[in-house]
């Protein structure tokens, strides 16, 4: 065994052999992304995912793979009318990101939008918090110490 062998870790040993094959199967296109198979058929047939049927093979080009992982969905990268829209930087999360925040369940957060103690405003399909409105929810209904009567008599 070479001191390279001993030394590297099976992820880094994958990687070096896509590196040197330039072309992966689909399990192997698998194994990098850390999706299911089946998540690269339905990319292949939505045609997100370039991929070239040899016979019975499917095989994937790696700067192709790359590519869809770059252009894939994510949430962070949401864009409602050209901005994005849970922009941190500038103090706006998601529900999900500010239940994270609170440390309580998302549902919490939503009724509390519903029910008015907690502003959010309403972007497409999205509801956005700035971090302003997160304090103020947080100060005024989080942090409140409650208090229980006991009945003497």
């Amino acid at each position: 065994m070479s001191e390279w062998d001993q030394n590297s870790s099976p992820v880094d040993v994958l990687v070096k052999e896509t590196e040197e094959k330039k072309a992966v199967s689909i399990t192997e296109a698998a194994r990098i992304n850390n999706v299911t198979r089946q998540a690269i058929y339905v990319a292949i047939k939505q045609k997100k995912l370039k991929a070239t049927k040899d016979a019975t093979r499917w095989t994937i080009d790696l700067q192709d793979l790359e590519d869809y992982r770059n252009s894939k969905y994510c949430r962070s990268k949401s864009v409602f009318e050209g901005e994005l829209l849970f922009n941190n930087k500038d103090g706006y999360y998601s529900i999900n990101q500010v239940a994270k925040m609170l440390n309580v369940p998302a549902q919490k957060i939503y009724y509390a939008t519903r029910v008015g103690h907690l502003k959010a405003i309403r972007k497409g399909a999205a509801w956005v918090i700035h971090i302003d409105n997160i304090n103020q929810y947080k100060e005024n209904y989080l942090s409140r110490i409650t208090t229980s009567f006991v009945r003497v008599g």
